[in-house]
């Protein structure tokens, strides 16, 4: 097609787009000579982002703290972004699907490997002082997190291990979520008295939790998978990396958090209370809280140790220097 022919070929598909807007094409065209140059620094609004790390305090590393927790809300988002059009997917093509989850495994195998930034990239006296000033401000606070589970698992699978016998698919999303084994992290164990970082976190976000688990039940990721054709439940690759799934976002990940507590809050002769008040010992480690995305895809063995391996590694005097 000559250059000409090219061009006119164009017009008349820009026609068509604009037909039905109310306004002819022309005045699209007299738009586009108006309009600025794009720059780099306009679009992602660069000027914008470098603005929103505020510190509370004086101390040089709180900036840090800051924007890693900002950098790892951006990736959580990259995840969610995937389990969305996961869930709204109708197709059942198996290669979508497993090119998602491919996707979100590398977000987490970023997040993970760049937790050394929390782990030693900070100092760690500055760290107990201006976290003094973040109270009552915890990570537990993630909404974006939760979404993460509820997007991949039925309700059912995030009820606390100690109650999960307990429920089923039968009880309503309100009654499951009620039980979700976060909010024990959250609860004063003697009293059974809720702090205040949990009160501040349902207050906000239980509308909203409440509202994505009623919208995607029977229709989490694992819904997904457990509704496919035989044949495409059966593909290797995809329960590879499912499992991969399950290992990153259960085990590597809280643990990799969990390696970063022990190193500011464990050091002590008693450990350093959370900022949000979180039991982070009992909390964080994935041997404890059993929670597993895809249980069927996993052995008996791999079941029972979930996450030991980690914690062994974590506990053991020899690797607290």
């Amino acid at each position: 097609m000559k250059k000409d022919e090219l061009i006119e070929s164009q017009i008349n598909k820009l026609e068509e787009k604009f037909k039905n807007s109310g306004q002819d094409l022309s005045s699209y065209l007299d738009g586009l000579l108006y309009q600025r140059y794009l720059t780099y620094w306009d679009y992602i609004h660069l000027d914008t982002l470098l603005s929103i790390q505020v510190p509370k305090t004086h101390f040089p590393d709180e900036e840090i703290f800051i924007m890693y927790h900002q950098i790892t809300e951006l990736y959580f988002k990259l995840i969610l972004h995937e389990q969305k059009q996961l869930v709204e997917d109708k197709s059942q093509d198996l290669e979508f699907f497993i090119n998602k989850v491919h996707r979100i495994n590398s977000y987490y195998k970023a997040l993970t490997s760049s937790f050394s930034i929390m782990i030693k990239g900070m100092d760690r006296e500055q760290f107990l002082r201006y976290r003094m000033a973040l109270l009552p401000a915890s990570g537990f606070q993630s909404a974006q997190y939760r979404m993460i589970e509820i997007y991949a698992t039925p309700m059912e699978n995030l009820v606390h291990h100690t109650q999960r016998a307990d429920f089923s698919v039968a009880n309503s999303i309100e009654e499951l979520y009620e039980h979700i084994y976060w909010k024990k992290g959250a609860t004063d164990i003697t009293t059974g008295e809720k702090t205040l970082t949990l009160k501040q976190f349902e207050f906000r976000y239980t509308p909203r939790l409440l509202r994505i688990a009623n919208q995607v039940k029977g229709n989490t990721m694992y819904s997904k998978y457990l509704n496919l054709p035989p044949k495409s439940k059966e593909n290797k690759e995809l329960i590879e990396v499912l499992k991969e799934l399950d290992v990153n976002a259960n085990v590597n990940w809280p643990l990799m958090h969990m390696g970063s507590a022990y190193r500011y809050l464990g050091k002590d002769k008693a450990p350093v209370d959370a900022t949000g008040g979180t039991n982070w010992k009992a909390y964080l480690p994935p041997s404890f809280q059993k929670i597993i995305f895809f249980p069927n895809l996993h052995s008996e063995m791999e079941l029972n140790t979930w996450g030991k391996q980690w914690v062994d590694h974590i506990f053991n005097p020899k690797n607290k220097a």
